[in-house]
């Protein structure tokens, strides 16, 4: 552990976060920057390092992951991560943009995936999605929802962690994939844009891919992963519906849609 994250642990209106990079610049300006937003952060030089303090117990919000470092790189560390049951929300911060990486990280479990040059104000837009739960900053994107449980037919959300369930069985929901099936879900029946799904994955307005609607071929690809992880528990899941042209709906509850 470095003297910046001693310097920084502190009570802090905002969550702890750690940043793993071995990059001694980046992770200090980062952290400067973190700790300034209120944010509590401990950092680490390395792979190892950062494994060694998560499997002693110790606990943070979110990890802020590099993918290039010496020894285990950013997508070793994510996997030892999930084979020691340890489930915090990660984030890639990375100069490797191309889409085989990206991919990769979410297959293993990364919550999102960030280019090292995007600046300060957007990490901190997805940073604070992850911590809080999630939920999207804007009023009235995502509603709150009366308890810490959401039922629905056979769906049953645990918002409170973040768990998935579908006729009893937990569905292996990244955080980003639950913060969409939570979204469909409780417009039960209404339509959702691919805009509105894309604004609570990366922020509202972020640009993503080819031409204004380069963000869509994104949006699809969480859609497929969702709909295969609910399948692979009950093989025939209907609950997301496309909207052609236009987004997706979760599949009214009684409501009979024909063949």
């Amino acid at each position: 552990m470095t003297m910046l994250a001693q310097t920084l642990i502190a009570e802090s209106p905002y969550s702890r976060v750690a940043i793993v990079d071995d990059d001694d610049l980046f992770r200090e300006s980062l952290g400067l920057n973190l700790a300034e937003e209120g944010y509590d952060v401990i950092d680490f030089a390395n792979g190892e390092s950062a494994l060694e303090f998560l499997r002693s117990g110790e606990s943070v919000e979110a990890v802020l992951l590099d993918w290039r470092m010496p020894g285990l790189d950013g997508l070793a560390v994510l996997r030892h991560m999930r084979e020691y049951k340890i489930h915090t929300p990660v984030i890639f911060l990375t100069v490797l943009t191309d889409e085989i990486y990206e991919e990769a990280a979410l297959k293993w479990g990364a919550v999102d995936f960030i280019d090292k040059s995007r600046r300060l104000p957007i990490i901190l837009q997805r940073l604070k999605i992850i911590t809080e739960g999630g939920k999207p900053s804007g009023a009235g994107e995502v509603p709150d929802t009366v308890s810490d449980r959401f039922l629905l037919g056979d769906l049953d959300l645990r918002t409170d962690i973040n768990r998935a369930f579908w006729q009893g069985q937990e569905i292996d929901l990244t955080l980003t994939e639950f913060t969409i099936v939570h979204f469909l879900a409780t417009r039960d029946g209404g339509d959702v844009t691919y805009r509105q799904i894309y604004d609570i994955v990366r922020g509202k307005d972020f640009v993503a891919g080819y031409g204004p609607d380069g963000y869509r071929a994104n949006v699809r690809s969480f859609i497929k992963r969702i709909r295969k992880k609910f399948r692979d528990v009950d093989g025939h899941f209907e609950g997301i519906e496309n909207y052609p042209g236009y987004g997706y709906r979760w599949r009214k509850a009684g409501a009979d849609h024909g063949v």
